[in-house]
C-alpha cells in the first residue's frame, strides 16, 4: 500500500506539473522553460549519437554471396561507372561457365589436353580514361595505363606462338581461310566476353597512317570524331600537308609545339615515319596507339600505279618488268624510292633495305614484329576493314555512328587489273619483310576479335554497320556512290589526283537539310581539305598569313610572266 505521499504523486503529478507551468508563464519568466527545451534536446541528440555508435561496432550481415564478392574484387581497377550491374556479371560468369564446359567436352572428345583456365580470367568491361596530360600521372591515368597494359597482356597471352609456315594463311579472298581453325582455337583460352557497356570514350589518339591502306578513311573518321567534339588535332608545321614525311618524325613537326600555343593534342594522325619517342613529347601518356597494314601484294600494284613518276618505276613499263629487273631498276639512296620497296616496314620507323635472300631477314622481322606489339594496341587489316572499324570501336567505346564511312581515296576501277599468280610470289619475294609483318598481324587480328567482340556479334556489327552506311549514301550522294573526278562537280571536293591513278570522289544531293548537309559533306571531304579546314579552326591567325603570303607570292608570279609583255610595249 502506497503512502499518503507517494499516493498523491501518484494522482496529482501531471496535475502539479501543469499548474507550475501555468505559473511560470503567468510570471512572465520563460527562461526556465526554455532552459528545459534545451536539456531535452541535448539528451536526444546525445542518445542518437550513442545509437550510432553501438551500431556501427555491430559487423553487417553480408548477404552477398562469394562469387559476387570475388568479381568486384576483380574490377578494383575500374572506374565505378564503367562498372556494370552484379547480375550482368554474374551472367557473364554463368556464361564463361558453360563455354569451359563445353570446350572441356570438346577436348575430351578430341583426345587433347585441357588447358586450365584461371577464375579470374573473365574481364566483362573495357576502359579507358581520357585525361588530361598534366606535370605528373593522375590517379586515374594510373589506373586507365594499369588497365590498358593487363588487356594488352591478356591479348599476348591469348595469342599461341607464331607458326614457321606462314604461308598456310590462305589469301584475302576467302575470309575464314585467314581466320584460326577451331581445333587452333581449342587450344587458347577461352575468349573473353566483352558486351557494350557504359565507359568513357578514347580522345587521346595516335594513328600511324600508312601508305596506300585505306588510311585516308580512317583519317577522314578520325577527323570527323575530332572535330565534332572540338579536339585539338596535332597537325603538320606550316600548313604542310604531312608531318615531314620521309623524315622520321620529330616533335617540332607539328604546329603549335615550338611556341607553346597548345597546351595538350587530342589526336595525331597524318603521315608519318613513326618514331615513338619523338610521339610521346607531342600526345599524352594515356593515348591509343594503333594503324592499319594491307596485303602487301595489293598494296605494291597500287603504289606501282600511284607513284609511277619515282626513279625506280618511271622507266619500267610495267610492274613485271620493274620486279624482274629490280636489282636494276631500284636503288635505295636515291629519294622517293623508298615507296617501291617494303614500305609497310619503312612507315613503321624500320629499315626497310632487306632482301628475301638475307640471312637476317628472320631476325630483322622477329624484331619489326616485336617494335610494333610493344607500341601499338592495335593493327587494323584493309581486306576486312568493316570487322577493323567495329573491332576500334569497341576497344575505343565508340559508337557504330562513329565509325561509318565512306570509301576517301580510292582508285577508279579503270586503272585496276588483275595480277598473275606468278606476279604475286615475285612481290612477296621483294617485300619479304612487310609480307611476314602482314602474315602475322592478319592472324593476331583475329584472334582480338574473339577476345573482344566474338565471331556472331561480329556479324552482327559488321550487317548494322553497312545497313547504316546504305541509308547515308541513299541520303548523301547524287549516284549513290564514288564518281572519277571529271564527273565531281564542286572543285572544293575533287580528291588530289597523283600518278597515273584516277582518284574517285563523290557529288552532294542537293536540297538538304543545313545540318544533314555539313555531316554528309564532312563524310566525303577529301583529307587534303579537310586538313586546312581544320587548320584554320585550330590556328586561324596563322592561316591568314598563310594566305597572305600565297596570295603575295602569286601577285609576284604574275608580275614576272607579264614583264616581257610589258617590256614589248615600250619597245618604239
Amino acid at each position: 500500500m502506497l503512502s499518503p505521499q507517494r499516493k498523491w504523486l501518484q494522482d496529482q503529478g501531471f496535475t502539479y506539473i501543469y499548474l507550475c507551468t501555468r505559473r511560470i508563464f503567468s510570471r512572465k519568466c520563460p527562461l526556465l522553460l526554455i532552459l528545459l527545451i534545451l536539456i531535452v534536446v541535448c539528451i536526444a541528440i546525445q542518445t542518437l549519437l550513442l545509437y550510432k555508435e553501438r551500431s556501427d561496432e555491430i559487423p553487417h550481415v553480408n548477404s552477398t554471396p562469394a562469387n559476387k564478392h570475388s568479381l568486384q574484387e576483380q574490377n578494383i581497377w575500374m572506374d565505378p561507372h564503367t562498372l556494370s550491374t552484379l547480375k550482368e556479371m554474374q551472367d557473364v560468369q554463368s556464361g564463361q561457365t558453360e563455354r569451359n564446359a563445353k570446350l572441356h567436352n570438346q577436348n575430351v572428345k578430341n583426345g587433347q589436353q585441357e588447358t586450365d583456365i584461371p577464375s579470374n580470367s573473365v574481364d566483362t568491361t573495357i576502359f579507358h580514361y581520357t585525361g588530361s596530360k598534366t606535370g605528373g600521372i593522375s590517379t586515374e591515368t594510373f589506373l586507365m595505363l594499369d588497365h590498358q597494359k593487363r588487356i594488352k597482356t591478356r591479348l599476348e597471352d591469348s595469342l599461341a606462338p607464331e607458326s614457321d609456315e606462314m604461308s598456310s594463311i590462305a589469301s584475302k579472298d576467302t575470309h575464314h581461310t585467314n581466320m584460326p581453325s577451331s581445333s587452333y582455337l581449342v587450344k587458347e583460352k577461352t575468349p573473353t566476353v566483352y558486351t557494350e557497356r557504359k565507359c568513357l570514350p578514347a580522345i587521346h589518339i595516335v594513328f600511324l597512317k600508312t601508305h596506300k591502306t585505306a588510311s585516308s578513311t580512317i583519317l577522314n573518321i578520325l577527323y570527323r570524331y575530332g572535330e565534332s567534339r572540338n579536339l585539338t588535332f596535332a597537325l603538320p608545321r606550316n600548313k604542310q600537308k604531312q608531318l615531314y614525311y620521309p623524315n622520321y618524325f620529330a616533335s617540332n613537326f607539328v604546329e603549335g609545339i615550338s611556341n607553346r600555343n597548345m597546351k595538350e593534342f587530342h589526336i595525331l594522325c597524318n603521315h608519318m615515319r613513326f618514331k615513338k619517342a619523338e610521339v610521346e613529347k607531342v600526345m599524352p601518356a594515356d593515348s591509343f596507339y594503333f594503324s592499319i597494314i594491307r596485303n602487301p601484294v595489293d598494296m605494291m600494284d597500287s603504289i606501282f600505279i600511284y607513284y609511277k613518276s619515282i626513279p625506280a618505276f618511271h622507266k619500267t613499263s610495267s610492274l613485271d618488268d620493274f620486279l624482274d629487273w629490280s636489282s636494276q631498276n631500284y636503288n635505295s639512296s636515291v629519294p622517293s624510292n623508298h615507296y617501291a620497296h617494303n614500305i609497310l616496314a619503312f612507315d613503321f620507323g624500320f629499315d626497310n633495305d632487306v632482301m628475301s635472300d638475307d640471312k637476317e631477314l628472320e631476325e630483322r622481322t622477329n624484331n619489326s614484329i616485336a617494335a610494333i606489339e610493344q607500341d601499338f594496341h592495335l593493327i587494323l587489316i584493309l581486306e576486312y576493314f568493316e570487322e577493323s572499324v567495329i573491332l576500334l570501336k569497341y576497344i575505343l567505346c565508340w559508337s557504330l555512328d562513329d565509325v561509318v564511312s565512306f570509301k576517301m581515296n580510292s582508285r577508279s576501277q579503270r586503272t585496276r587489273s588483275p595480277l598473275l599468280p606468278t606476279t604475286a610470289e615475285k612481290i612477296k619475294r621483294w617485300n619479304a619483310l612487310d609480307w611476314r609483318i602482314y602474315l602475322h598481324f592478319n592472324r593476331s587480328f583475329w584472334h582480338k576479335v574473339d577476345i573482344v567482340v566474338g565471331q556472331d556479334q561480329m556479324k552482327v556489327e559488321v550487317a548494322q554497320l553497312r545497313k547504316i552506311q546504305a541509308k547515308l549514301a541513299i541520303t548523301c550522294l547524287k549516284e549513290g556512290g564514288p564518281v572519277d573526278p571529271l564527273q565531281i562537280k564542286e572543285a572544293r571536293l575533287k580528291p588530289f589526283q597523283y600518278g597515273e591513278a584516277v582518284i574517285q570522289g563523290y557529288n552532294l544531293n542537293p536540297n538538304m537539310a543545313a545540318q544533314t548537309k555539313i555531316k554528309c559533306e564532312r563524310l566525303i571531304t577529301p583529307e587534303l581539305q579537310y586538313t586546312d579546314l581544320l587548320y584554320v579552326r585550330q590556328f586561324p591567325e596563322l592561316a591568314a598569313k598563310h594566305k597572305k603570303s600565297k596570295t603575295a607570292g602569286k601577285s609576284q608570279q604574275m608580275e614576272i610572266t607579264d614583264l616581257p609583255r610589258k617590256l614589248m610595249k615600250k619597245k618604239p
